[in-house]
């Protein structure tokens, strides 16, 4: 940005001409030569220019619709002198932005002019600063931003119960006036955690900062084409407007926009995340106590080339924070599901019941990271589980069940005994260690008619032949059965599967339903089978 003031002054004080003025401070001429010609066009700006005008000011009347940072901006609000924003905030320790901003507010309203909002106010600062060549990412101003990335280094946990391998991901926030570091190990980076990770930092800090510095992460921006105008996810931006701060995504690939978290994910990477590597973890708490133990000691710890610790400029720094709202942010996760025959929803690979009067009814689910609650269509409570932690687990209610739903849901255990016993022997064997594997029959429904499905793709043979197995093998689930029937099917060729030649075999016998199998109507019927050959019915 040209500096229009001095161009004023040497023009219309020292008479110096536009190619002069350029030379002297080494900008284009014919930049200067624009400038001079829309300055003597304008009638609402002369010289000697009024007192205290910015170069804000100039630009705002004598280019209406510029610069053009502030393209379309509207003239009738009074545009905050950036220039003196930035020197206060670099020359003076406890300076804030929001301490700027009310000083802002004031002189408007002592002159009856209109004012930018505190969140405009520090997305012009930032805007003006990169127009400026400023250093506003690098400074570090008292209680001024918090920075936040992933750490590149990921750990390992054995989940005790199934043996599986599951990775963590660290998230890293640091302030970079104290240099006090917040960390916390994740299993799911998706929109919840990463909003449970950020409101924990600020809980950790004790305050909110003016302005979040964040990569370019797909949890918190959607596009950052050109850094001045980035599209945030909405969530995050939700997340911001709540805590009052204000969102500065860095530029792509310029990790120096954020040297402070860099910095801070260096020092944790090359200290004691190599004493962490070593460590067996086999539950998430178990792996953030061990973090948080560490990064007590390192924030403790007096620096080498200062003599305080993070700890001791964090105590400083935390006064100078905006205060936390009284209620932090809760993301929620918005579906809808539809209850199935065993009276559960399905929602994120795990299982939910529901009241038996919603049965096969649609139902919408509002989930956060720590909570599910659902509710009807019409938006009326039905009930509120915590958020399942696990792959396929199962959160049931005995009272969401009828008495006696084996008898009249539609799925129960003799439903799938007598379809199973159609297919043969060892797959009844299977149906039925399946239903006696879990406390509730209800939560293996399911699993029941996975198996049995297999017979529209697979041949009764080959799923007979793959329960054999899994029985011999002591392997009676419905994972081992997937992975195994089309090996088997390969291995039986043409008969394996169910082709055509195959259909009418593959139907069986007739399986009736429950209700069929009533024995009040099955008596009925037999009496009445009894007089009708009485009656000489029967030819």
């Amino acid at each position: 940005m040209l500096d229009y003031k001095d161009i004023i002054t040497k023009h219309c004080a020292l008479g110096m001409t536009g190619s002069a003025i350029a030379e002297t401070l080494g900008v284009s001429k014919s930049g200067v030569n624009d400038f001079l010609r829309a300055f003597k066009a304008c009638k609402d700006l002369k010289y000697p220019l009024p007192k205290g005008i910015t170069n804000y000011g100039i630009a705002a009347v004598v280019y209406p619709r510029k610069p053009t940072t502030h393209v379309g901006r509207d003239v009738s609000y009074e545009l905050p002198d950036y220039e003196a924003v930035s020197k206060d905030m670099s020359s003076r320790k406890n300076m804030t932005l929001k301490v700027l901003w009310n000083r802002y507010v004031k002189k408007c309203r002592d002159s009856g002019l209109k004012f930018y909002s505190y969140r405009q106010f520090c997305e012009n600062y930032a805007k003006w600063c990169e127009e400026n060549k400023e250093t506003l990412h690098f400074n570090a101003v008292i209680g001024q931003k918090m920075e936040v990335d992933f750490a590149g280094k990921t750990f390992q946990m054995v989940d005790p119960l199934t043996g599986e391998v599951v990775e963590i991901v660290v998230f890293v926030a640091v302030l970079p006036y104290s240099q006090y570091i917040y960390a916390e190990g994740m299993v799911s980076t998706k929109e919840p955690q990463w909003i449970a990770v950020n409101n924990n930092a600020l809980a950790y800090f004790g305050g909110v900062p003016a302005l979040v510095i964040c990569d370019n992460c797909k949890q918190a921006v959607i596009a950052n084409r050109d850094w001045i105008a980035p599209e945030l996810n909405k969530d995050y931006a939700e997340w911001a407007e709540h805590n009052h701060t204000v969102i500065l995504p860095a530029k792509v690939k310029k990790p120096k926009y954020k040297s402070s978290v860099e910095n801070a994910v260096g020092i944790l990477e090359k200290g004691f995340f190599h004493d962490m590597e070593e460590m067996d973890y086999f539950s998430l708490e178990q792996f953030n106590r061990d973090l948080w133990k560490h990064l007590d000691k390192l924030n403790s710890a007096p620096f080498t080339k200062k003599p305080h610790s993070r700890r001791y400029y964090w105590d400083e720094e935390r006064r100078e924070l905006m205060p936390l709202p009284p209620v932090p942010y809760e993301y929620m996760e918005r579906r809808t599901a539809k209850v199935s025959s065993d009276y559960h929803v399905r929602f994120d690979n795990a299982y939910y019941s529901v009241d038996r009067a919603y049965l096969h009814k649609e139902v919408l689910i509002r989930a956060s990271a720590a909570t599910v609650k659902i509710f009807s269509k019409e938006g009326a409570f039905i009930c509120e589980w915590p958020r399942a932690t696990a792959k396929s687990q199962w959160s049931t209610d005995p009272n969401h069940l009828p008495a006696n739903y084996r008898e009249l849901s539609e799925w129960n255990g003799t439903y799938f005994i007598r379809k199973a016993m159609t297919i043969g022997p060892n797959t009844e064997a299977v149906i039925k260690r399946i239903l006696a594997s879990r406390k509730l029959e209800v939560q293996t429904y399911r699993m029941c008619q996975g198996v049995l499905s297999f017979t529209r793709k697979y041949s009764k043979q080959a799923l007979e032949e793959t329960c054999a197995q899994a029985l011999e093998l002591g392997k009676v689930n419905y994972t081992f059965i997937k992975n195994t029937i089309p090996v088997v099917a390969e291995d039986l060729g043409v008969s394996g599967y169910n082709t055509r030649a195959n259909e009418e075999r593959n139907k069986g016998a007739f399986v009736m339903d429950a209700e069929s199998m009533d024995i009040d109507r099955l008596l009925s019927r037999s009496q009445s089978l009894a007089q009708s050959k009485g009656k000489g019915g029967d030819k």
